[in-house]
């Protein structure tokens, strides 16, 4: 058996490097890959084979923590667009019941006021009424006009008293 493993794993390498060498065509012939070997990058990477191969590890190497560090500026982000928008619903919730309980009180302090200036209006007009009594509607002249009657009878009534 320890015969048969090398045919057995050279036969398999050689599957394998046909594979790879179909792979390696099938990249060189592709139309973008083509498109950057004519630019001047292409050609300088191809003619300095080290630096290409530094460039390759360099990015594959960076493709991880510049996509974490991606990752977290968009959790980040997001995090943040929730909390201002949780934080904004609070504020708008807690500023919506505050205005509420103002203009209860409010509406509760101009329904006392109205309240109270009614009935001053009425104790007010009552005392009016009581100190000035209205004895001149029933003299009224004997034209009709009750307003001058009212006029003359409250200037004589003032003099007299």
């Amino acid at each position: 058996m320890a015969k048969e493993d090398p045919p057995s794993t050279s036969k398999d390498l050689q599957e394998l490097q046909k594979k790879l060498s179909l792979l390696v065509e099938s990249i060189q012939n592709n139309s973008k890959v083509v498109a950057f070997m004519k630019s001047l990058v292409g050609q300088y990477l191809d003619r300095h084979p080290f630096l290409a191969l530094s460039v390759l590890v360099f990015v594959a190497m960076s493709a991880v923590p510049v996509g974490f560090f991606l990752l977290i500026v968009v959790l980040t982000s997001l995090a943040a667009f929730v909390g201002v928008i949780l934080l904004e619903g609070l504020v708008i919730s807690v500023g919506g019941l505050s205005l509420l309980c103002v203009l209860c009180g409010l509406s509760f302090v101009s329904l006392i006021m109205s309240g109270t200036i009614i009935v001053s209006y009425i104790v007010v007009s009552s005392l009016v009424n009581y100190w000035f009594p209205p004895r001149l509607l029933t003299q009224q002249n004997s034209s009709g006009n009750c307003q001058l009657a009212m006029k003359s009878a409250d200037l004589e009534g003032l003099y007299q008293e």
